[in-house]
């Protein structure tokens, strides 16, 4: 047991004792006055707070009367390292020195004490010098003393991943605590797009937790539920996969807001999210199959919806059951469970692929990258555009070898995840089709102009820009392969705007907005509802039917099976025969190709600069300040040139020159 008391000081401080954990129960603590005239004092049976964690600095500087007259002591210094000294020195002192290195959890903060709290190791107390004290701070869940802050912040992480949130010391009247949930209610509750889901303490932690929820990845799992809607209305019902539920957020979505028109299957490996999904699954009205417990209808005689929950690995159940539609989101690359999902996937299917290591996906860990996606790459100013296109190629590659092709609806990369979402062709033709866009990209590192190698067996190794002629050496190298393909399309998007408009998701609607106006490679931004939506749209052998048709315009035979009528051979053929106008490939950033001493244009005065010359010009997704657009470089550069005002300070450079001459 510590003793603290304050050699000067005006009050008394107390004490944090550390008593050892035994039968893994958490650590009781106990705390006791400091000793003064009045010994006769009982300890409290409850520790409290120790002087140094608050809320706030007004909490802090509460400790010492600021207000009052005369010199006044620190409260987390002794007397020989901070003597007394007037109140504006003394609270600059808690601000610059306490307050300003504090630890965050929780809301508290643990600001640094310099209080005779941590006993010496016997070794070192011939060597430390009388009244030195080794700065530490004290936990707010466990009171353990820990000298540096990396050591404290990596302390609380260890008590997070054990679920250790709450404090051990009871609340005192100079800052709020939040107490402890009720017993029923451990879980803290989420609700997203009008699904509640549990979430334990460490949710945050996927290395140390099982039923890992990222709350970033929500405009994912809108996207994702967009485009299992627009599925949804060309047959019904679906077969749905999530492979990695964790906590079952997506699946519960679908089920939830599609009803009867989904088959929704929840599988992950561990039993404790298997758990925490059958829980989910209550929490949300939403009867599992082949369970007892659920209710059976809502109320209002409108069917309840359904869930079914495996403990399965996603490669076994994914070889032992077709799907319309399967999702895979693992943590971190997905590349390994893409064989099992092109195996038994129905045709015209669709496949979604959410890949979070965006190491290997940036370029930032080449072996990895090379490893993975067997793809190499370097750092480029297209480098999201880059990793979709690899990631791609990834999944063209294993629909091939399973005598499939694919057709690319989506393809999105944010900041911390890649979206790829594709339709499944069945049939070896249309697998040869897929992995003849597999191509080499020719980039130069100079000046990033970049173009994709001819198809057959000729090298044509020459880019649009002059740079191997006028620089020493080689400056051009070969990436990927790469998909060379379209990464979007247009009809399918605008159903997904639909969808988001239908189900309130006003997160996402301006980013599939700027979707389709990259796919159309257009800056002109047409509505969904509007007279250009096309009623009836042809894709992969599918007549779509939109909101504005009411007739059923040739669903997909909703087993899964090949067709094989002469309707079927007609549409395919027409689509073969029609040549459509295809976005550009990657973007062009107007930051990196700016002109030292001119001042750019805006970016949308640029896009109309790009227009008027006769280009096709777009707004990107990848980059705010890309631009997509069938300029080659060179020309690029020149409408920017051209467009470019000169500085203050470079049209002054440019005066005195002329005066000299």
């Amino acid at each position: 047991m510590a003793e603290v008391k304050e050699a000067g000081a005006a009050q008394l401080h107390q004490e944090d004792v550390d008593v050892k954990r035994a039968g893994g129960r958490d650590a009781e603590q106990a705390a006791e006055p400091a000793r003064d005239s009045d010994a006769s004092k009982a300890p409290s049976t409850t520790s409290e707070r120790h002087v140094s964690i608050q809320t706030r600095l007004e909490g802090l500087e509460m400790l010492v009367d600021l207000n009052g007259a005369g010199r006044k002591s620190c409260p987390l210094c002794p007397e020989e390292k901070f003597k007394a000294c007037y109140s504006h020195k003394l609270r600059r002192h808690l601000q610059n020195l306490h307050w300003k290195v504090y630890v965050e959890f929780e809301g508290q903060k643990m600001c640094i004490c310099h209080l005779p709290c941590r006993d010496v190791k016997p070794g070192l107390r011939g060597d430390q010098p009388p009244g030195r004290h080794v700065a530490h701070y004290h936990c707010v869940v466990c009171s353990v003393t820990i000298a540096r802050k990396t050591d404290m912040m990596s302390h609380l992480k260890r008590h997070v991943n054990k679920g250790e949130t709450e404090a051990s010391y009871s609340a005192s009247a100079d800052g709020p605590f939040e107490e402890p949930a009720p017993s029923g209610h451990a879980y803290e509750i989420m609700k997203e797009l009008g699904t509640n889901v549990q979430l334990l303490p460490n949710h945050s932690t996927p290395q140390k937790s099982d039923t890992y929820f990222n709350r970033k990845m929500k405009s994912n799992r809108q996207l994702v539920f967009c485009s299992l809607a627009v599925l949804a209305e060309e047959r019904s019902p679906l077969e749905c996969l999530d492979a990695f539920g964790a906590t079952g957020i997506m699946g519960l979505q679908w089920a939830k807001h599609l009803r009867t028109s989904v088959r929704v299957t929840i599988t992950d490996i561990s039993d404790t999210c298997v758990k925490m999904i059958r829980e989910n699954c209550e929490l949300n009205s939403i009867r599992v199959e082949g369970s007892s417990r659920g209710p059976s209808g809502d109320g209002e005689g409108v069917p309840t919806a359904a869930v079914e929950v495996a403990k399965m690995d996603a490669n076994v159940i994914m070889h032992l059951r077709p799907f319309d539609y399967i999702h895979l989101d693992p943590f971190g690359t997905a590349v390994n469970y893409l064989d099992a999902a092109f195996r038994n996937v129905r045709n015209l299917g669709i496949i979604s692929v959410t890949s979070t290591d965006t190491g290997s996906l940036y370029a930032k860990s080449p072996n990895v990258t090379l490893r993975h996606y067997g793809c190499h790459i370097v750092r480029t100013e297209y480098y999201k555009e880059l990793a979709a296109r690899m990631l791609v190629a990834t999944v063209a590659r294993a629909a091939a070898r399973c005598n499939k092709g694919i057709e690319v609806l989506l393809a999105v990369a944010l900041e911390h995840f890649v979206l790829v979402v594709v339709r499944v062709l069945r049939g070896p033709t249309q697998a040869d089709d897929s992995v003849k866009k597999l191509r080499k990209l020719v980039h130069c590192q100079w000046c990033e102009e970049r173009v994709f190698l001819k198809l057959g067996n000729m090298v044509d190794e020459t880019l649009p820009c002059d740079c191997h002629g006028t620089l020493p050496g080689k400056t051009a190298v070969h990436l990927g392969p790469l998909w060379a393909g379209a990464l979007f399309n247009t009809g399918f998007l605008r159903r997904m705007l639909s969808a988001a408009v239908q189900h309130s998701m006003d997160d996402i609607q301006p980013l599939v907005k700027t979707l389709i106006c990259e796919s159309e490679c257009t800056t002109l931004k047409t509505s969904a509802h509007g007279s250009s939506a096309v009623s009836g749209q042809v894709e992969c052998g599918v007549v779509i039917r939109t909101l504005q048709s009411g007739d059923d315009a040739g669903p997909a035979d909703p087993c899964g099976k090949r067709k094989t009528g002469e309707e079927s051979g007609n549409v395919m053929k027409k689509l073969k025969s029609d040549v459509s106008l295809e976005h550009p490939p990657f973007y062009y950033s107007i930051h990196r190709h700016s002109i030292r001493g001119m001042n750019m244009p805006k970016l949308n005065r640029f896009l109309q600069y790009l227009t008027e010359a006769g280009f096709r010009v777009a707004r990107t997704h990848f980059d705010p300040t890309g631009i997509r657009t069938d300029a080659t470089l060179v020309q690029f550069k020149s409408v920017l040139t051209k467009y470019s005002v000169p500085t203050a300070a470079g049209a002054q450079t440019s005066v005195d020159t002329e005066n000299a001459a």
